[in-house]
């Protein structure tokens, strides 16, 4: 679906639009893939950068979110209507490493998708720990064998 041609509004606000209302319609699901932003741009006739901006704004929305080096997925947090879905309450265990006491919680009003978003630049940050304790082995390995 090709934004109208007589529409004033900057062309990444019109590739934005039409994502949601796709997203709304139901045509993309919560759990679905997005086009890439290189079908992105073919489709709309857009610049890569515009089309990283319309992902970018529907990203800020909640309506999708993105994992790095995979692509962007509508977001799970999207009601019948097509609405976020707002969360009352949720709870993110912390375990004392070390001790016997029981684990704290942590309360956070908002979207299920800002908890998402948290535990995913959680995820990144281990990751990232992980990648640097592989090169070290590698490293010691390399060490060892010459």
């Amino acid at each position: 679906m090709t934004p109208p041609t007589h529409d004033a509004r900057p062309p990444y606000q019109q590739a934005a639009e039409a994502i949601r209302s796709e997203i709304k319609a139901g045509k993309i699901k919560p759990g679905e893939q997005l086009p890439s932003h290189r079908e992105l741009q073919e489709r709309f006739g857009i610049a890569n950068m515009t089309a990283r901006s319309a992902l970018r704004v529907l990203r800020e929305e909640g309506l999708i979110y993105t994992v790095q080096g995979r692509g962007s997925y509508v977001a799970d947090a999207i009601g019948p209507g097509g609405e976020l879905i707002e969360v009352k309450r949720y709870t993110f265990p912390q375990t004392a490493a070390g001790t016997d006491e029981a684990p704290a919680s942590t309360e956070h009003t908002g979207t299920l998708t800002e908890a998402l978003l948290e535990v995913r630049d959680q995820l990144r940050t281990l990751n990232a720990e992980v990648q640097t304790l592989k090169q070290e082995v590698a490293e010691l390995k390399a060490r060892q064998h010459p």
